[in-house]
């Protein structure tokens, strides 16, 4: 072959190489821009999912979160000596439970639950005594948490008829039961202040709980030692209740107040409950007077008034004050959207509860609390009459009241 040939057969086959790696250069190319369109789809796609899904969890938690709490109150444990007499035992000791087994079953399904121990649980060593300077057995205490209560107030115009040490004494039998939340009665200064700026939790509801009284019966607390017996005054409501507000959802306070066997609410009554809803206080209880009284809503709903309970347990003999009301409300805390929380107290409902005896020589034995809905005409005559005599003075201030409980 002539090498004119040759040099032509060359360049026609460096010319088909070319054209070979051109096409394979275009077709890797194209590839490749075909691949990471898929991948920028894939990529973009993947970055969608995880935005949509980013949205939806903060519309999730964008949802109001909602807790309630449910509280019981009853009235005055007023320990006469026909009470602790009938509780006492063949050993001596005192057994008390039997008179509540009927409550028993509706107080301890409630997360709080709350009654006023009139009576100092000052124990043996002090003797036990009856009207007009209380001590009562310890026993009392054991019996009523027991029942499910939790909530005890303590400032009353009994609280120093055993002088110091009763209360010294009573102070240290309820510290001995950690789990109940008292106020009222203190060791010292130091006990007092952690006590009223102490935030509670129930439900994911924080609360503080304040006990005042009004009465003391002339036994004033010595001087310099104004722990002992929690008097009130709008000075030291006021520095209480500030140091405590802003760290809690409710505050709630125990007043012992009001005239003794009245139905009407008395102006100081009235006065004092303005005053501490001004303050910020949500629920008001009310006690002292043996009797029951109305309840109803103030400062345009801002504060629920419980004015009083009338008693839970004593031996005054009389049905006006063997008939008590056994109270529910609703804690309720809305943490919103932005944040903020809103809180309420709702839907108070009410019963009334007897104490039923049986009498024998003129002395009252068998105590037990009934509610009203189960008693008969041989424990009180003509009790449906007396049913509707003490539910109209209850529905004086708010006709609207719900009668009959959660848990009954």
């Amino acid at each position: 072959m002539s090498s004119r040939k040759v040099r032509k057969l060359t360049r026609k086959i460096k010319r088909k190489k070319t054209m070979l790696l051109l096409f394979s250069f275009f077709l890797l190319l194209a590839v490749g821009v075909f691949s990471a369109y898929q991948y920028r789809d894939i990529f973009f796609k993947n970055e969608a999912s995880k935005n949509v899904e980013v949205v939806q969890e903060k519309e999730k938690e964008k949802v109001p979160i909602e807790y309630n709490a449910k509280v019981f109150m009853v009235g005055d444990a007023l320990i006469h000596w026909g009470v602790y007499n009938d509780a006492k035992q063949p050993d001596g000791s005192y057994n008390f439970r039997p008179m509540f087994d009927t409550i028993k079953p509706i107080s301890e399904k409630y997360d709080l639950a709350y009654y006023n121990q009139e009576t100092i649980l000052g124990g043996s060593s002090l003797g036990y005594s009856s009207y007009p300077r209380f001590n009562s057995p310890q026993e009392v205490g054991d019996a009523l948490i027991d029942a499910g209560f939790n909530l005890v107030s303590l400032a009353t115009n009994h609280t120093m008829d055993k002088n110091e040490i009763g209360v010294l004494k009573s102070v240290e039998y309820w510290k001995n039961h950690p789990d109940v939340v008292t106020s009222g009665q203190w060791s010292s200064e130091e006990e007092r202040t952690a006590s009223v700026t102490a935030v509670h939790e129930v439900n994911g509801i924080k609360y503080a709980f304040i006990s005042y009284t009004i009465w003391n019966n002339g036994l004033p607390t010595p001087y310099g030692k104004s722990y002992l017996n929690n008097e009130y005054s709008p000075e030291k409501a006021q520095a209480d209740i500030s140091a405590v507000r802003d760290k809690v959802d409710f505050v709630i306070v125990a007043m012992h107040w009001g005239t003794e066997y009245s139905f009407n609410v008395d102006y100081k009554q009235t006065e004092i409950a303005n005053y501490l809803s001004s303050l910020g206080v949500d629920l008001i209880i009310g006690s002292h007077p043996h009797v029951v009284q109305t309840v109803e809503y103030i400062n345009n709903n801002k504060t629920f008034v419980v004015y009083s309970l009338g008693n839970f347990i004593s031996d005054q003999n009389d049905i006006d004050n063997f008939t008590g009301l056994a109270f529910e409300v609703t804690l309720k805390k809305i943490v919103n959207v932005d944040d903020t929380i809103s809180t309420s107290v709702v839907d108070p409902k009410a019963e009334l509860i007897y104490t039923t005896t049986t009498k024998r020589n003129g002395i009252n034995y068998d105590f037990k609390i009934v509610p009203y809905k189960l008693l008969n005409n041989n424990q009180l005559p003509n009790y449906t009459y007396y049913y509707d005599v003490y539910k109209n003075i209850v529905n004086e201030r708010y006709p609207n009241l719900t009668w009959g409980l959660t848990w009954e």
